[in-house]
């Protein structure tokens, strides 16, 4: 179960894309049978919400056809009004065509009393309603539909050209509303030398969160030798990447051991797009989902000086080499960078300025995970 967060609403995928493309496919069929064979048909979306079905739609229709649109209003917010506004008419000569309604969804039935108003008087030869989904429980209308592509129960749904005040009509699935997720999980994100670590300590005290190293727990599983850290160490030792597969299994199974926490912060994970599909995920499976990215952002030059005066103490020689040094942030503005855009576009990407002091910095991030 995949969830995604729209403004200040939860959604969880209801219907997936292979579906719905499947039942397109299967309304035009039915369509094009029941016409005679030289028909050719006159399709009039209801936009908005309809415009991605319309244009499936059409694509899929095996044979001649005209497209054209009206635009009537029947949506605010999440909750259906009785007040139908016709905005835009139909200017087409309709006289003796045969006119196939595509809506993207029927519920009360107030949109479509309106379209059969606009049409009585058009001396159509037929007009014929097709809905890519009903909600059948809702539905106060004699009016008939001729063709239904899934009946649904009476919750708002959106994606597939249908929309929360304006937003989600991209979603290439349906989602239908659901509740916000009980735990907060925070993905803190940064470059190397961001101070990411300190700020993970301090911030799982101040909001009781369950701190993931992707370091901490490589070096758990290889120290104990694990399933998991034996098959990682073999990677390491050829030179190789580990797979995706074995950092999100050791992932899960951290997640695993903390049961009923008031939620996470991932520091390290996921480093790429694929990760972070699987992370959230798992965590739909469990009604859950990702809060917020929070990024320190912190300008390379400055960072590089970090890690240098941190390479005088740490031990660690790839801190004392700025070629090496400028050669990680390469690895990760070439890799990781890629996923402030993919949290940016579900609008959970939230950055803050990392220069400062240590608690200036808390203070910031704190304003940030209040919100969340």
């Amino acid at each position: 179960m995949k969830i995604t967060r729209i403004h200040d609403l939860y959604f969880k995928e209801f219907v997936s894309k292979n579906e719905i493309s499947r039942i397109v496919k299967d309304l035009a069929v039915q369509v094009k049978n029941d016409l005679p064979e030289n028909e050719v048909p006159l399709f009039i979306g209801i936009l908005n919400g309809c415009f991605v079905f319309a244009a499936d739609f059409v694509r899929v229709y095996k044979g001649d056809c005209e497209i054209s649109f009206v635009k009537l209003a029947s949506y605010e917010g999440t909750s259906s009004t009785d007040k139908v506004k016709k905005l835009i008419g139909v200017n087409e000569d309709l006289e003796g065509r045969t006119v196939v309604i595509l809506e993207d969804v029927i519920d009360t039935g107030n949109t479509l009393q309106e379209i059969y108003e606009i049409f009585k008087s058009k001396n159509l030869k037929e007009l014929k309603i097709a809905t890519l989904f009903f909600k059948p429980d809702v539905y106060r209308k004699e009016l008939p539909i001729n063709y239904v592509g899934k009946s649904i129960p009476d919750s708002f749904i959106v994606g597939y050209g249908l929309d929360y005040n304006g937003y989600g009509r991209n979603l290439p699935a349906v989602y239908q509303l659901t509740t916000q997720p009980k735990m907060k999980n925070i993905v803190l994100f940064g470059p190397p030398g961001a101070g990411k670590g300190t700020q993970a300590t301090i911030l799982k005290e101040k909001y009781n969160l369950v701190h993931i190293s992707t370091g901490d727990v490589f070096r758990y599983n290889i120290k104990n030798e694990t399933e998991l850290g034996v098959l990682a160490k073999k990677y390491i030792d050829a030179g190789e990447l580990v797979p995706d597969e074995v950092t999100i299994s050791m992932l899960k199974d951290e997640v695993e051991k903390n049961v009923g926490v008031d939620g996470f912060i991932f520091d390290g994970f996921p480093r790429t797009e694929s990760q972070a599909i699987a992370l959230e995920e798992f965590l739909a499976e469990k009604g859950e989902g990702i809060n917020g990215m929070v990024a320190l952002e912190v300008h390379e030059d400055l960072l590089v000086e970090r890690i240098l005066e941190r390479g005088k103490t740490s031990g660690r020689s790839d801190d004392t080499d700025e070629e090496k040094i400028r050669n990680r942030f390469n690895e990760y503005n070439t890799k990781t960078a890629v996923l402030k855009d993919f949290y940016d576009e579900k609008g959970n990407y939230h950055g803050v300025d990392g220069v400062g002091s240590i608690e200036d910095i808390t203070e910031r991030l704190s304003e940030i995970f209040d919100k969340l």
